[in-house]
């Protein structure tokens, strides 16, 4: 039993159900922007370009041969998931930097000076006293 208890009080901490959280809307926000791109961003640039869908570009290193397939190079592929790696890698930017925003707007606050305890007007008073007799003196 003394591994199962361990296992749950690692598994339950704070920092890997955080970790796992992320996991998961990470995996999720990654489908939303790859679906941004091949269902909105891709298919106007296609036009632009002649028509043509990025996922349709390839290179045939040999042709098929009977029952052996060919061998593709599917290099439009690839240029989709640079072109979702880039988006995604920006989306991500600019969330990070709307969250440092609004941190550092948070940290720029002065925070008010705290109020005076009862023993440290005491003693302000003590002080301005015996100020006043210094200066009655002379």
């Amino acid at each position: 039993m003394g591994i199962l208890k361990e296992f749950r009080e690692f598994a339950m901490r704070g920092n890997v159900v955080d970790l796992a959280v992320g996991v998961i809307i990470g995996a999720a926000f990654g489908r939303i922007v790859s679906s941004l791109v091949a269902d909105i961003i891709m298919p106007p640039l296609g036009l632009l370009i002649g028509g043509v869908d990025f996922k349709q570009f390839h290179l045939v290193l040999r042709e098929a041969e009977g029952t052996i397939p060919a061998v593709v190079m599917n290099y439009g592929a690839f240029l989709q998931n640079i072109f979702d790696f880039i988006i995604v890698a920006f989306a991500i930017f600019m969330a990070i930097k709307l969250m440092n925003k609004m941190r550092n707007k948070s940290a720029e606050e002065p925070a008010a000076p705290p109020t005076p305890t009862a023993e440290e007007k005491l003693l302000t008073e003590i002080r301005d006293l015996l100020s006043q007799q210094q200066q009655s003196k002379l």
